[in-house]
């Protein structure tokens, strides 16, 4: 196998055509179909299905192209900071779900803290907020180093699976009870404690999870209970619009950052016998970058910052 081979691959893809992509690789179509031929036998599979109008891939073939994209991101990656004349970049990149802890406390907090403190002059990094399949498959395809999820007693069987099969290992960060996000001026801030009866009558808020809509990958826990009023949403400004415009709610972590919300969000605790464990994604079988590590002894730090005990994982 070789790089170029990948390139070929990747251009017959996106342009469903080996005779467009010859013209755009600059090659002749009988040596771009015989490269892909090559490839096949080499791996015996096939790639493609070939028609008049053009050719698709296989599932084998879609398969293929997310290992193969995932090396030329590497290949990429290598030629950015060691080629002639380039400068070294600082690169990391972590995926997490939607859910109101990730952005709104100590995620973003250390992955500011990280920026400031090892960027330098030139730098690329990423932090995706995302769907949780998304999460998943960021970190297999090495697309994040790192990925933020939690896991409960409900959750837990289906999504330890998955990330078993994905090679991934889920490193558990601390434990936390659930809470109700809602708006400053929501009735139920005069209660001191939340039960399911409480909620009753106002607007539920969800995360939309894709074409991957199952109980099993929400962002909120208790995703099953039936709801007189349920609203899905995309992203989380609208989410926290909503609990302000509508007095609406969605069941959290706590953890939130008054500096990121003006205060204008509260969370209150959730009588639930029910505890969600946060932690990371990890490929098993990549070693994390100094970067990554650095991140993670950031993120533990915030994490006591806000009164958890973190997990020894050594």
């Amino acid at each position: 196998m070789r790089i170029q081979q990948l390139r070929y691959l990747e251009k017959i893809a996106t342009t469903g055509s080996i005779n467009e992509a010859a013209k755009q690789l600059f090659i002749s179509q009988p040596s771009l179909s015989q490269a892909m031929k090559e490839l096949e036998k080499e791996y015996q599979v096939q790639l493609f299905y070939r028609h008049k109008t053009g050719i698709t891939l296989t599932d084998t073939g879609r398969e293929f192209i997310n290992y193969s994209r995932s090396v030329l991101d590497q290949v990429n990656l290598l030629n950015e900071h060691f080629g002639q004349g380039t400068v070294r970049k600082r690169i990391f990149s972590v995926s997490a779900q939607h859910y109101a802890f990730v952005v709104n406390a100590f995620v973003v907090n250390a992955f500011v803290e990280l920026v400031k403190e090892i960027g330098g002059d030139t730098y690329q990094f990423t932090l995706r907020e995302t769907e949780t399949a998304n999460v998943l498959n960021d970190v297999q395809t090495l697309k994040s180093e790192l990925g933020v999820i939690y896991l409960n007693k409900f959750n837990q069987t289906v999504l330890s699976r998955l990330i078993a099969d994905k090679d991934l290992s889920f490193v558990p960060l601390f434990e936390a009870r659930p809470h109700v996000f809602v708006g400053r001026d929501n009735p139920l801030t005069h209660k001191q404690e939340l039960t399911l009866d409480d909620l009753r009558d106002y607007p539920y808020l969800s995360y939309e999870q894709g074409d991957t809509s199952s109980f099993y990958f929400a962002e909120e826990i208790l995703s099953t209970l039936p709801h007189k009023k349920h609203i899905r949403i995309s992203d989380r400004a609208t989410i926290f619009n909503l609990m302000v415009g509508l007095n609406g709610y969605t069941i959290s972590s706590g953890i939130i950052s008054s500096e990121l919300n003006d205060e204008k969000i509260v969370a209150i605790p959730l009588k639930v016998d029910d505890a969600m464990t946060l932690g990371y994604l990890r490929h098993k079988k990549i070693e994390l970058s100094a970067t990554a590590q650095r991140y993670l002894t950031l993120l533990k730090q915030h994490i006591q910052g806000y009164g958890f005990d973190v997990f020894n994982n050594n």
